[in-house]
């Protein structure tokens, strides 16, 4: 077998469920490989401090009994730091299993990062052509035999199995595959190091090329990640002309995903970067318009503008028009008064008995616009003057967005304990930026799903 210069973390964990920021790991088992052999082992319960569900019993046999006097993650996680470092951290799906160490890590105020190889990439580069690669059906096609299906340590050594078969397939090829694919063929004056030092952070991060112009803005909940998925990206040409030229990358983070989604499209209006073209054309978005007609009814329109903010914008006239026939259907709207149907006379719903009648003077402005009004109010905001409460860039620190007359003026941050919600310091850690109808979709769509810590009205 081919001489390789790496160690190698072969991991399996179960887990209480699926959620790494809610559920937490029952079990873990690690085994270190030279490319060879297996050279050291731990396997172990883990307390996690919280019941398991009757479904993952069910699925593991891992029994709140079992793991009561098992040691907590806190007691085991400096071995498991020993043990890994230095090594690339590999797993089926491994995104799964990397995901839930570094949130345990996480609680503990410890930044666990590692070089990941997922053998499920793997496999589908090195196999093609099977049917599954879940790991219980590609060991079935390939021969391995698993013993403790659905335990760590029996999952874990049938991935040594599979990883020893995909380093027996081609010992020049694989030496190749085994290395990250992302950092391979990099611009000679990008850095693999530079690359590996990216923070597994909220923010937003820069592609420059080797004049140090910039190329490309983008944003992710983990710049590493993300970026590592770009390197990776053949999908298009554009896609690795835009990689061969990247020859330098910065970041800043922002902690909360809002603020990362706002910087990105205020650089992205202010730089223009070549690559972020869908971005850059700002009259490709529908936008949802009201206005009080001649004879005093609230009328909606949908059309496009570079200078009016919006009710609402949508990337296209079909999702406009979808959401605005909802609203028509759910407020009992008429359809020529919102821009749905058109017509000198009245509407066609008016016509089969549905409308009211506003569209030919029968309902009187009074009485359709109260409706209106309520329908106006699904496109506002619940609060005309209002502070967003998120996550900061680091332990004790909050961010914050200032909304005043419906207006987006802009974010900051502050020191938790000292400010205490000092709603006048909150005002003025507040940098200035532009409102936009992007900024003011961005922010709508975080309230509506619920995406930040709390919103505070002044």
């Amino acid at each position: 077998m081919f001489a390789y210069h790496n160690m190698y973390t072969i991991i399996d964990i179960e887990t209480t469920g699926g959620r790494p920021r809610i559920d937490k790991i029952i079990e873990v088992a690690v085994f270190i490989h030279d490319g060879y052999n297996i050279v050291e082992e731990f396997v172990t319960l883990i307390n996690p401090e919280q019941s398991i569900p009757y479904l993952i019993t069910s699925l593991t046999g891992i029994t709140n009994e079992m793991v009561e006097n098992a040691p907590k993650f806190y007691e085991v996680a400096k071995k498991i730091v020993e043990i890994t470092e230095g090594h690339s951290f590999i797993a089926h799906n491994a995104r799964f299993d990397y995901n839930f160490i570094r949130e345990e890590f996480k609680r503990l105020g410890y930044n666990y990062k590692r070089e990941i190889l997922d053998t499920v990439k793997l496999s589908r580069r090195l196999i093609p052509g099977l049917r599954s690669y879940s790991l219980g059906k590609l060991c079935n096609e390939v021969g391995i035999k698993i013993k403790n299906r659905h335990r760590a340590a029996g999952d874990a050594l049938a991935t040594v199995k599979l990883f020893e078969l995909l380093l027996s397939l081609d010992h020049v090829r694989s030496k190749k595959i085994f290395q990250n694919p992302a950092l391979s063929d990099l611009h000679p004056s990008l850095s693999p190091d530079t690359v590996r030092a990216l923070p597994e952070e909220t923010g937003v991060y820069y592609f420059y090329d080797e004049k140090y112009e910039l190329l490309y803005v983008g944003k992710s909940k983990n710049i590493h990640q993300r970026v590592y998925t770009h390197l990776m990206n053949k999908s298009s040409q554009r896609a690795i002309e835009m990689r061969d030229r990247i020859a330098g990358i910065s970041f800043e983070l922002t902690g909360s995903d809002l603020i990362a989604c706002l910087l990105e499209s205020d650089e992205i209006k202010k730089h223009k970067p070549v690559y972020n073209r869908a971005q850059r054309r700002e009259a490709s978005y529908a936008g949802i318009f009201s206005y009080t007609d001649e004879n005093c009814y609230l009328r909606f329109t949908l059309r496009k503008s570079k200078d009016d903010l919006p009710l609402a914008s949508f990337s296209s006239n079909e999702k406009a028009k979808d959401f605005l026939s909802r609203l028509t259907d759910e407020h009992h709207l008429c359809q020529k008064l919102t821009g749905l149907y058109d017509t000198s006379g009245s509407c066609f719903q008016h016509q089969i008995g549905i409308c009211f009648g506003a569209c030919v003077g029968k309902e009187s402005y009074e009485s359709y616009n109260r409706r209106a009004e309520k329908a106006k109010k699904m496109f506002e905001y619940e609060h005309h003057n209002f502070l967003i409460i998120d996550k900061g860039r680091n332990k004790g620190e909050k961010s914050v967005i200032k909304i005043e007359n419906g207006k987006y003026l802009g974010f900051g941050y502050f020191d938790e304990e000292e400010v205490v919600y000092d709603l006048e310091i909150l005002h003025d850690c507040i940098q200035s930026f532009s409102d936009n109808r992007d900024v003011q979709a961005i922010i709508k769509r975080h309230l509506k799903n619920n995406n930040v810590e709390k919103v505070l009205a002044f």
